[in-house]
């Protein structure tokens, strides 16, 4: 993470902070990670403590004067709960809207209805891509997360059963179809045609969401078979109103913030003119920002106002969404600062430089670039970005079909084993109340699998196309 927006990828493009070698900034990488694993693992430091201090430990050991990794981790913190805090902040009040009005019972009581059993992973995987194709990462999760802890315990089912499948649905949808910033990108820096980088992109997506999604949950509920965390689940509306929303009504506010951003993606694919009236009024009405702030505003009415709240209750909602996400926040804040103090460091360069080298082939090269970069920044965006720059090249005497199929190469190396230093890593950790042990063996192996299976598929269409 941040996967927000191309332009917070200018921010990235900085001196490095050191002009430490190689070697020396890969033991600083190793030395940063297990400076935060200890700290979190052993000893039990918050995880916002713990990235600090690993932060800190990874410009001491690159040799980085102390003030400018300051410098880098304030920054990194600073853009990351802009961009996404506040993000989670409307996220909660939404839920919590959702839940006070009985709402979210309406929804889970009706996906509980149509669609039990074996079916509600698969239901949840649907639910999650569609809505994930026009949302960023966090936007979809902040959307989702109160559904699915609900169905979860209200149904009985394993966290990891739902929440795994619904993940997969996002994280699938970020790395492999456009509009997503990071294959908009990819596509622009390889000229690829991007109506065939989306075909062939849903192509590799379906099957790789499914093994990834529904067929993996089911291992990852026996790994890590814990319950929805009590302090994240909306609580069931008391009994005492008299009426709640109605399904219609609760689902047309949830998807508010999705059409709204679609809108705006298509609106930039068919207008695709910066200065035409009709793209800029869609830019912002269609921002992750305004979309979900205008769904916020509108459940007051279709959420608060349907189950009878007056203005004083709706006011003390809102207040009582924001208590439990300030941890959170503090936490995906300082993962994006160590993140960007990775970034400064000149890891990423380093990992450019080294890979510069290799004799593979192309496809391969492109995954096996954006992994190294991910491994190292924690930044799918990063990722993407770096190893499209340095691949475009072999695009030039590529047919159309195969410059689409690099992009999607690059978009899956970049989901590659999200841990610690992505902020993304500590998101899921904190919503689902895991470990940070047992977050790799779900999110992380999930996020590998995705890489692993899109990456693989990819190379099988190259030799039929």
């Amino acid at each position: 993470m941040t996967r927000l927006s191309v332009e917070m990828l200018a921010a990235d493009a900085v001196e490095p902070i050191t002009s430490a070698g190689h070697a020396q900034l890969g033991i600083a990488v190793l030395a940063g990670i297990a400076v935060i694993v200890l700290l979190i693992t052993r000893f039990k430091l918050h995880a916002f403590l713990a990235l600090t201090i690993g932060s800190l430990a990874l410009g001491a050991v690159a040799g980085a004067p102390l003030d400018k990794v300051i410098g880098s981790f304030t920054t990194g913190l600073g853009s990351t709960v802009a961009g996404v805090g506040v993000l989670i902040a409307l996220g909660a009040i939404l839920g919590k809207l959702l839940a006070d009005s009985g709402g979210a019972d309406q929804i889970v009581d009706t996906i509980l209805a149509k669609a039990g059993g074996r079916a509600m992973p698969w239901a949840m995987v649907l639910i999650a891509s569609v809505i994930g194709l026009p949302l960023f990462f966090e936007v979809g999760i902040v959307l989702l997360i109160p559904v699915v802890l609900m169905v979860a315990k209200r149904g009985n089912y394993s966290l990891m059963r739902i929440g795994i499948p619904a993940l997969a649905g996002l994280s699938v949808m970020h790395g492999l179809i456009p509009p997503h910033p990071g294959p908009l990108v990819a596509i622009d820096a390889v000229k690829a045609n991007l109506g065939v980088t989306l075909a062939l992109g849903v192509l590799v997506a379906i099957p790789t969401v499914i093994i990834a999604g529904p067929v993996f949950s089911r291992y990852a509920a026996r790994w890590v078979d814990v319950p929805a965390p009590d302090r994240m689940i909306p609580q069931r509306a008391s009994e005492d109103l008299e009426k709640r929303p109605g399904f219609g009504a609760t689902l047309a506010t949830m998807l508010l913030p999705v059409v709204l951003m679609l809108a705006k993606a298509l609106v930039d694919i068919v207008v695709d003119d910066p200065t035409h009236m009709v793209q800029r009024v869609f830019d912002v009405i269609g921002s992750p920002l305004i979309a979900l702030l205008a769904a916020v505003i509108v459940g007051m009415f279709t959420l608060g106002r349907a189950a009878g709240f007056t203005k004083e209750r709706l006011s003390t909602t809102v207040e009582k969404s924001l208590a439990p996400i300030a941890g959170i926040l503090l936490i995906v804040g300082a993962g994006g600062g160590f993140k960007q103090t990775l970034i400064d460091s000149g890891v990423g360069q380093m990992i450019l430089d080294i890979s510069k080298d290799w004799s593979i082939p192309a496809l391969l090269l492109a995954w096996l670039i954006a992994v190294a970069i991910r491994l190292a920044t924690g930044s799918a965006t990063v990722a993407t970005i770096s190893a499209a720059g340095l691949v475009a090249p072999l695009a030039a005497d590529m047919s159309t079909t195969h410059a689409s199929l690099l992009v999607l190469a690059i978009g899956a190396g970049s989901l590659f084993f999200s841990h610690v230093n992505d902020a993304g890593f500590w998101l899921v950790k904190e919503y689902f109340g895991l470990s940070v042990g047992q977050t790799v063996k779900t999110w992380s192996v999930m996020e590998t699998i995705i890489s692993v299976v899109a990456g693989g598929l990819v190379l099988l269409l190259s030799l039929v196309i």
